[in-house]
């Protein structure tokens, strides 16, 4: 486990309850940081659901979050020839 430095706990502070980002300099993988509580109830969606279940309970969500984003954007549907498993 790491230990935040002294100078990344009062970053950590400033975030007031935003999902902190960080990044390693060396590979630049960014993270999100997320308190251990949170990960473990995610964690445990992922493995009680088969997928199906949780996916379908989220799909509804992502989606508004995809059209908020542009997704509705007729100009986007070119995509859609992109993806082998609607060209079959």
């Amino acid at each position: 486990m790491i230990e935040l430095t002294l100078e990344q706990q009062r970053a950590l502070a400033r975030e007031r309850g935003n999902l902190p980002r960080v990044v390693d300099p060396s590979t630049h993988d960014k993270y999100v940081l997320v308190r251990e509580e949170m990960y473990e109830r995610v964690r445990q969606r992922f493995e009680e659901d088969d997928d199906s279940q949780f996916v379908r309970a989220m799909a509804p969500h992502v989606m508004d979050v995809f059209g908020r984003d542009g997704w509705d954007d007729p100009a986007m549907d070119v995509y859609n020839d992109l993806d082998p498993r609607l060209n079959q």
